[in-house]
């Protein structure tokens, strides 16, 4: 089948329409991040990517992993493109200079990222999880712990992880157990279990970074009494240097849906008497300081959602141009036609295409508040920062459920041929449905858009939120009669957002039920409309393109036509999840318990 191809195009447009690449580059921190500088650097990263990561995704799918009471050990063709993506020093695209990163923004990042996570979703998450741990080591470790770690992160040459999840403490993580025992030389004795741990144990690189979440004997209950702690695989000396194994073990691997080449570890603590680790923050704190590291990871999953879908979405599109079958409408022609001039294979595209470039402005979008929110001041930067957290839990749902959307429809694409391994579209089926579960589940994250962001500055921040769409639809609607059916769409799924806004907050205030029954209905609602926000955004830029004269008519043309799909035929799809969210609480628990669960 298809080899995977990077969308350097549409990740330079998204970028220039919501990367602030101008604004970024006039600041000393991000200087180098010019337009022209940051296109040749992603073509660079795609094209790698296309070339080592690509070819061994479907042998990691098929291949799988070993396990070993000595360790896990995973397809051997990723260990030579994990080396060579080393020696590339890819790992420290957007890691801080100080420590040997290169420091390019956010936004570039994770538009980068995607051609990493499209390519290979599996092998992708070791250097992803790294990027989340320096990240929050950047922010909360000492600098002893920077000096002594961070370099070899950096580079590629240790990985890190993160350690939450426990037997009975999923996302309830104030149930974990897991101990943490002060030693007089600073030090503590962690002993637990932690499971679902991806990429916990390996044989890619020297050193596994663990940051775990435990409790001193003195921590209070629940949330309030967890710390986080590093805890090396391999001891670490002063001088940078390996010593013995850390009581850290691997006890079994779980043999998953998808992302077979992606260990889930089962890790034991302390199995022979403690693992040393080191407090890293202030004691009660990890929560917080752990908060950064999942930030990072919400947005990076839904960049993996974009990226999953743009692989199987392309996997269809070229399939669809070589299947031959059924005669064309209306055409007297006897002999079969590629499959892509059929009106239900066109819907389909069209669906997958437009909904991908909504999810990639979004990803662009709110990646980019997080730049700006660094390189500006005072109230602007608060702003960008409000702006980041309100859209954070969007980006993590909205595209991992269109993933799953999108990847399913691909299979559909494909037809009988798609239910079968080797076309490689059922791979990233199974390898997209983690998406909408880990790193706090859809669910989860549509109860913080409700409970906490949309209170975020009492409500101002979503009221500046809608102040900016409705800027763009006034312009929307004065862009000419082309775009009046979508700028009607747009202006419907605003005013059922902004109703349903006002609905959540007035009743959850009352009773908090019915505010978390219709959390996730409402969370799409979000969605779609700030889709429809942005892509009305997306077909004016590319309108002023063509009219400034642009040679790629072509390409500018059928990014008016995604942005006019999305708005008109996505975006009413809000309409239809209004009364989930209007209906509050009191159905969902008219038939007893006992009924529900009775078969």
């Amino acid at each position: 089948m298809s080899d995977y191809k990077a969308p350097i195009k549409d990740s330079l447009f998204a970028l220039r329409m919501f990367g602030h690449l101008n604004d970024l580059a006039a600041s000393e921190k991000y200087a180098q991040a010019d337009p022209e500088t940051v296109s040749t650097v992603l073509g660079e990263f795609g094209r790698f990517f296309e070339e080592v990561f690509g070819p061994v995704n479907a042998i990691g799918d098929t291949e799988g992993l070993k396990w070993s009471p000595e360790g896990v050990t995973t397809p051997a063709e990723f260990k030579p493109a994990y080396e060579k993506y080393v020696e590339a020093g890819w790992q420290g695209f957007g890691a801080d200079t100080a420590y040997g990163g290169a420091g390019w923004p956010q936004g570039v990042y994770c538009l980068a990222s995607e051609f990493m996570s499209g390519s290979n979703a599996a092998l992708s998450m070791l250097p992803g999880l790294t990027v989340g741990a320096m990240e929050l080591l950047e922010h909360w470790g000492s600098e002893e712990q920077k000096e002594k770690y961070l370099p070899r992160m950096v580079t590629g040459e240790w990985s890190g992880t993160m350690n939450l999840t426990e037997p009975q403490a999923g996302s309830d993580v104030g149930l974990s157990t897991t101990k943490a025992d002060p030693q007089e030389d600073g030090s503590y004795l962690i002993s637990g279990t932690k499971i679902f741990i991806s990429f916990g144990d390996h044989d890619l690189t020297e050193n596994i970074i663990h940051l775990v979440l435990a409790r001193t004997p003195d921590a209070p209950p629940g949330t309030r009494g967890i710390s986080l702690f590093l805890v090396p695989k391999f001891m670490v000396h002063d001088d940078g240097s390996l010593g013995e194994r850390n009581d850290v073990d691997c006890v079994s691997i779980e043999h998953k849906m998808g992302i077979h080449a992606s260990p889930t570890c089962v890790l034991s603590f302390g199995a022979q008497g403690g693992a040393v680790g080191y407090l890293v923050g202030e004691p009660n704190q990890g929560m917080r300081a752990m908060f950064t590291m999942m930030n990072n990871a919400r947005l990076s999953v839904g960049t993996q959602g974009l990226s999953i879908a743009q692989a199987s979405y392309q996997k269809a599109a070229i399939y669809s141009r070589e299947r031959l079958q059924g005669r064309a409408i209306g055409s007297d022609s006897p002999g079969p036609v590629p499959i892509v001039q059929h009106p239900d294979v066109r819907r389909m595209l069209l669906t997958m295409r437009s909904q991908l470039e909504a999810m990639r402005n979004l990803v662009a979008h709110t990646a980019a508040a997080l730049d700006m929110s660094q390189v500006t001041t005072g109230e602007e930067s608060e702003g960008w920062t409000e702006s980041l957290e309100l859209l954070t839990p969007v980006v993590k749902s909205f595209c991992t459920e269109l993933a799953v959307e999108i990847t399913s429809l691909a299979v559909q694409v494909f037809g009988g041929m798609g239910y079968i391994e080797e076309s490689g579209v059922s791979q990233l089926y199974r390898d997209a449905r983690i998406a909408p579960i880990y790193e706090g589940t859809n669910g989860i994250q549509a109860m913080d858009l409700v409970g906490r962001k949309l209170g975020i500055r009492m409500g101002g921040a979503i009221a500046d939120q809608f102040g900016r769409m409705h800027a763009t639809l006034d312009e929307f609607r004065d862009a000419g009669s082309e775009f009046e059916a979508s700028a009607q769409a747009f202006s419907s799924a605003l005013d059922q957002l902004e109703s349903t806004t006002a609905w959540i907050m007035e009743h959850g205030m009352a009773d908090p039920r019915d505010a978390l029954a219709g959390a996730s209905p409402y969370l799409m609602i979000f969605g779609y409309t700030t889709g429809a926000w942005l892509m009305a955004r997306q077909a004016m830029t590319a309108r002023s393109d063509l009219e400034a004269g642009s040679d790629d008519a072509e390409y500018l043309e059928a990014k008016i036509t995604s942005a006019r799909f999305f708005c008109e035929q996505i975006s009413p799809k809000v309409a239809g999840l209004v009364p989930a969210v209007t209906a509050g609480h009191e159905i969902l628990y008219d038939i007893p318990e006992e009924q529900l669960t009775t078969f």
